[in-house]
């Protein structure tokens, strides 16, 4: 077994360039962490998880075409071994509770050190659940009693 055989393999969905750019750039460089696939909306990830079968998917909320819950939603359909973290600029608790409906293990707020986002993917992956701190609340409102 090589190393990346024992690696998360994460796919980033994000309609933004210079974002999903950052992130695959400072996500390689994390320890156990692969990134299989950067793309720009819902129905290339879809695609990317036939094609790759991720471990993890961190998905944007705000896309065109397909945004972040309803890939969510779709994704549990069609890959439920998928884990999803949503990356958003939003935290009011309607986004939250609405990710979390939809399947979501995760949200982090894209304002959030790259620490806690390394967190959270460790986190959803190990089984958990991870809500950065401005959206715990919103979580714990509907019944994730496992946040961190």
């Amino acid at each position: 077994m090589n190393d990346l055989d024992s690696c998360i393999r994460v796919v980033i969905v994000d309609d933004h360039p210079w974002i999903r750019e950052g992130l695959r750039t400072r996500l390689s460089l994390a320890p156990g962490l692969n990134v299989v696939g950067v793309v720009a909306s819902g129905v290339e990830a879809l695609s990317l998880a036939d094609a790759e079968a991720p471990d993890l998917m961190l998905v944007d909320i705000g896309m065109r075409h397909m945004n972040g819950i309803e890939l969510t939603m779709l994704l549990r359909k069609r890959h439920p071994s998928v884990h999803v973290v949503m990356l958003s600029m939003y935290d009011e608790r309607e986004y939250v509770i609405s990710s979390i409906r939809a399947g979501a293990r995760g949200y982090v707020v894209k304002g959030a050190p790259t620490e806690e986002l390394l967190a959270a993917i460790s986190a959803v992956c190990a089984g958990g659940s991870y809500f950065t701190t401005r959206v715990v609340e919103a979580a714990q409102e509907i019944g994730c009693t496992d946040v961190s």
